[in-house]
């Protein structure tokens, strides 16, 4: 078994390796790149025409936010920021079958679509699969009780 240390934060130095190395690299990638789309996304968005669609550009944002977090618990480690951030990943998820359930029945409720609309079809249906990944991997590498 790898020896681990303590950090001045209190969290398990080797939890953040852990997270964040092999198909963690992955899904920090992932969620790295998704917090840049959906953030700039959702600000350019806001800055052109919010009144058009202001829903769909600030559940954007709250995606950006949302993936901004999760990359960072991924990056970080630590037994707390990985509970945190499969709470975080179970919201996203249940987030795009809700928006994309809602613009599928809906067309007219979201004027301009959102990373979630219909469930990520604008992205390769990526943010309806990122999720469940994410929930995996971070129930896969909980601490040792």
């Amino acid at each position: 078994m790898a020896e681990s240390t303590t950090g001045s934060t209190g969290r398990n130095e080797s939890d953040g390796k852990r997270l964040g190395s092999g198909p963690g690299r992955v899904l920090v990638w992932f969620y790295g790149v998704f917090t840049v789309a959906a953030a700039s996304r959702s600000i350019v968005q806001m800055i052109q025409d919010f009144g058009k669609a202001p829903l769909a550009y600030v559940l954007s944002a709250v995606a950006a936010v949302v993936y901004g977090f999760i990359t960072f618990s991924l990056v970080r480690g630590g037994e707390r920021l990985r509970r945190t951030a499969l709470v975080c990943c179970a919201a996203e998820l249940v987030f795009v079958l809700t928006v994309g359930t809602w613009t599928l029945a809906d067309k007219s409720a979201f004027p301009d679509a959102t990373v979630w609309s219909d469930y990520g079809a604008g992205y390769l249906l990526i943010p309806v699969i990122l999720p469940v990944l994410g929930m995996l991997w971070l129930r896969r590498n909980r601490a040792a009780a």
